[in-house]
């Protein structure tokens, strides 16, 4: 069932903008990874291996500092992008989850909590679900996960 408007002459402008909102969140959502990966990017595998991953006894450290780095940086890009979005979004959230789990039960800003990557892995879910839209590579390229 359709809503009624309060103000109906604003439903010419809904409809244009519905589509370019998915557009803002899936390319912000990809874009606030990349300052995450970068630093790891440039620092290498090493260092964030054993700085990011063993410390915490997340093992085989680097590999997954591969990973990580790679979902950072090349996933973040093709989120915003919407290219591959799917795949990209959904290894977003396993990390996103990873993350969390290793910051319970902490929850606040004070205790570096598990709010903030909880927040994004949720965001990344919705985007992995619903795919890069109407305006994402994928749509022009016609394929999509």
């Amino acid at each position: 069932m359709q809503t009624k408007l309060i103000v109906p002459q604003l439903e010419p402008f809904y409809r244009w903008a519905e589509p370019l909102s998915w557009a803002l969140v899936r390319i912000t959502a990809g874009l606030m990874l990349i300052p995450h990966g970068w630093p790891k990017l440039m620092a290498g595998i090493g260092p964030v291996a054993a700085n990011a991953l063993a410390k915490r006894g997340i093992q085989p450290a680097e590999p997954l500092a591969v990973i990580l780095i790679a979902i950072e940086t090349i996933g973040g890009l093709c989120i915003a992008l919407g290219l591959f979005t799917r795949f990209w979004a959904a290894a977003a959230t396993i990390e996103m989850a990873v993350i969390v789990y290793h910051h319970l039960p902490k929850f606040g800003w004070t205790e570096r909590g598990y709010e903030y990557p909880l927040m994004w892995g949720l965001v990344m879910f919705a985007i992995a679900l619903r795919g890069g839209g109407p305006y994402s590579l994928d749509r022009k390229l016609g394929r999509e996960l």
